[in-house]
């Protein structure tokens, strides 16, 4: 009769340790896609940061331009 018991013990336990890391595995998962999540919206903010610094330069550096062909032009 300790047979069985030993059995149901051990496969009991084997039915513990292969559901537990699957769990850890999804509840990591979700923390790497936060990571993610955060180092890509982090990226399109430094993207979008970079390309309003290079219109506004280009935007003065035309409006100089225009300016300067103006002024030329009523002396």
């Amino acid at each position: 009769m300790k047979l069985p018991l030993s059995i149901a013990a051990a496969t009991f336990g084997l039915a513990l340790s292969v559901i537990a890391p699957a769990q850890t595995t999804a509840k990591q998962d979700m923390k790497d896609a936060g990571h993610e999540t955060k180092e890509a919206a982090k990226d399109a903010g430094s993207s979008v940061k970079k390309g309003a610094k290079k219109t506004g330069r280009a935007i003065k550096h035309g409006t100089h331009k225009a300016a300067n062909k103006v002024s030329d032009k009523t002396q």
